[in-house]
């Protein structure tokens, strides 16, 4: 029996609680089809998602013969060169490529980047008006700032960013296969831009993350010119994407709750447990990646066979009452919150880090800046993308209030 659910609905992305737990009160692994992806096998519990995506020696991300799990015979080859990345690797391909970036995300150097992070912050919530009020919050804001700090780390020039904000503004805009091919002029174009700036860069050298992997290849690292550009692309894209979405997820539930807004200004070391809720409650990334089973196996009485497909549901780890009591609550409060935003096992997300840092100081400079910041619609006209797997608001329209 495949359950069903719409992971592209508003219904769904106004409350993926209520959602959720009609999937879970049908077992803690349920059958669902998945937009593009088709049926699947979805985790309802925190404890199956952590075993899923930590068992490696069951759950794999490709088969033998090499085929990712979620791609079709019908996509474009483009695809399939930017699928050859390290989300989309087992070990140990993916440990030698993380391995390339790895420094680059630890906490030390995150934490360096900490103040310039605030500085852009600040100036972004200058200018957040400057266009005229109300202001959609997310192209404004909430996509500049991640957007602002990727470029700078891989070295990318900040004026081509309205070209990356264009693009990366249509990969979140699909439901199903001809969505998905609509997309592909944009991956074209971006291919081509990281391409060329590569070319660039092997040619006079360069400062950021994108000169260190060449650099790498140069010295003869086991990196292919494939995975280069498919590194880039994740990197960039991956690199404020999500972010976009728990910054202006996370704005959302405090205009909507101006308590909450006010407690956090109160004192701002409030942030780093509130940030961790903001990361549980949204859950901006709502599945991982699809992956293979290796082996006929058995998940809390539920009977899986080999070459089935299996998806981690975040977003319903972190509702799961079992790790987090009242999980439909927004506690910004929470102690201990039990939430795998960032995945688990090998594949936890590279720049978690970031994305921690990158929210506090987005809401720290957001709300000194505009303290009474107020939505300009109700909550209930406040849209998502139909982007299934990222719970990702449209327009965030606002005002100073």
């Amino acid at each position: 029996m495949t359950a069903y659910a719409d992971f592209v609905s508003q219904d769904y992305f106004r409350d993926p609680a209520a959602a959720i737990a009609k999937l879970r009160s049908m077992g803690p692994v349920v059958q669902v089809r998945f937009p593009i992806i088709g049926k699947v096998w979805a985790t309802t519990t925190e404890a199956l998602a952590d075993r899923v995506l930590k068992d490696t020696a069951t759950f794999t991300i490709r088969r033998d013969d090499g085929n990712v799990a979620g791609l079709h015979w019908w996509m474009p080859g483009i695809v399939r060169t930017l699928a050859n990345s390290m989300l989309s690797m087992d070990d140990p391909d993916h440990r030698r490529l993380r391995d390339i970036v790895d420094e680059a995300f630890r906490r030390r150097a995150v934490l360096d980047m900490e103040p310039g992070i605030e500085a852009v912050a600040d100036e972004l919530a200058d200018q957040l008006f400057v266009e005229g009020s109300p202001a959609d919050l997310v192209e404004r804001y909430a996509r500049q700032l991640p957007l602002s700090v990727i470029c700078e780390l891989l070295g990318l020039p900040l004026a081509d960013r309205p070209k990356f904000t264009a693009w990366a503004s249509g990969f979140t805009r699909f439901t199903g296969a001809l969505g998905f091919l609509s997309m592909m002029p944009n991956i074209l174009a971006m291919k081509r831009y990281v391409e060329r700036h590569l070319e660039i860069v092997r040619r006079e050298g360069g400062e950021g993350l994108i000169a260190e992997i060449v650099r790498v290849e140069q010295d003869g690292g086991r990196i292919s010119p494939d995975e280069i550009v498919s590194m880039v692309f994740l990197l960039l894209f991956a690199g404020h994407e999500t972010t976009t979405h728990l910054i202006s997820g996370s704005v959302f539930e405090l205009l909507k709750n101006p308590g909450l807004r006010d407690w956090l200004k109160e004192d701002w070391s409030r942030l780093d447990i509130a940030v961790e809720e903001f990361l549980r409650f949204i859950t901006p990334v709502q599945f991982t990646k699809p992956r293979y089973l290796r082996r006929d196996i058995e998940l809390d009485g539920v009977v899986l066979r080999k070459g089935d497909r299996i998806m981690a549901m975040l977003a319903a780890a972190n509702m799961d009452p079992e790790a987090n009591p009242h999980p439909d609550m927004l506690d910004l409060q929470r102690k201990p919150n039990r939430h795998i935003a960032f995945g688990t096992g090998v594949h936890f997300c590279l720049g978690h880090q970031l994305a921690r840092i990158e929210g506090k100081c987005a809401l720290k400079s957001l709300f000194r800046r505009w303290p009474e910041l107020a939505l300009a619609v109700d909550p209930s006209d406040v849209t998502w993308r139909k982007r299934p797997g990222l719970r990702a608001i449209d327009r965030l329209p606002v005002l100073a209030a």
